[in-house]
């Protein structure tokens, strides 16, 4: 992915700190059910890592245990790689894969698979040859653990300030609203303002891309492959977890 077509080359300095509201609110129910899982062995991989906060914690739930982070932005593993040098254990079993989710190599008998919002980079073809993918890697009893952001279908968004953050003068804000761009697909508009005193005195602004589907929907791609399907968590922090029978027979 080049600067020319990464999305993230503008965002990547304010991705971090507006997401850190969704991990701090995912990563009690993430935690447990990774720690619930009955695979007793095998990596865990994050699909779409970004800055690495899923890493940390995927790395704090299963203390000692292999991790494979991709991420096929160059300008969000900036932020991956300054998390994990400043946390020496976590760097030492953590790889780095600068690879989209359908071009990495998934290791043999994989753990856990977690994919947190990454669903609108996959067009329905590209959903299925993940799903097929991940079920033909993940160990028995491992799972898929997977978001799936509103809205689920194409529809308009008014514009709404997002999540917000300060350093030092400056306060950093991030604009969202999006349009309907066809069948099962929206554009989102991200602006990200930098104010001091209340005054916005740099503004930068990107445009994305993104599949939209119902959760009815993937629960009858998954079921394609026979894995069992349950939702953990609740409203923003909600996610799917997608577990393979504990036998490595279909799940039904």
């Amino acid at each position: 992915m080049s600067v020319e077509t990464d999305p993230y080359a503008v965002s990547a300095p304010f991705i971090d700190p507006l997401i850190a509201g969704f991990w701090e609110g995912v990563a009690p129910s993430l935690t447990a059910e990774l720690t619930g899982l009955t695979a007793g062995s095998g990596p865990v991989v994050d699909l779409g890592a970004g800055s690495g906060r899923g890493v940390r914690v995927i790395g704090t739930a299963l203390p000692g245990v292999p991790v494979v982070a991709v991420e096929p932005s160059a300008a969000m593993r900036t932020a991956l790689f300054a998390r994990l040098v400043d946390d020496p254990g976590l760097a030492a079993r953590t790889t780095v894969v600068a690879a989209d989710a359908l071009a990495v190599e998934l290791p043999a008998a994989t753990r856990a698979v977690v994919a947190m919002n990454v669903l609108g980079h996959l067009a329905p073809a590209e959903r299925a040859r993940l799903w097929r993918r991940v079920a033909e890697r993940l160990a028995p009893g491992g799972a898929l653990l997977v978001n799936n952001q509103p809205p689920h279908a194409p529809s308009a968004v008014p514009l709404a300030r997002g999540n917000a953050f300060r350093v030092g003068d400056h306060d950093y804000e991030g604009w969202v609203r999006a349009e309907p761009a066809g069948e099962d697909r929206i554009l989102w508009h991200m602006t990200y303002k930098t104010l001091q005193g209340g005054r916005c005195v740099a503004e930068v602004a990107v445009d994305y891309d993104w599949w939209v589907v119902t959760d009815e929907r993937l629960r009858a791609e998954w079921s394609a492959h026979g894995p069992t399907a349950r939702v953990a968590g609740t409203g923003p922090s909600a996610f799917h977890v997608v577990t393979a029978a504990p036998d490595g027979a279909p799940a039904r």
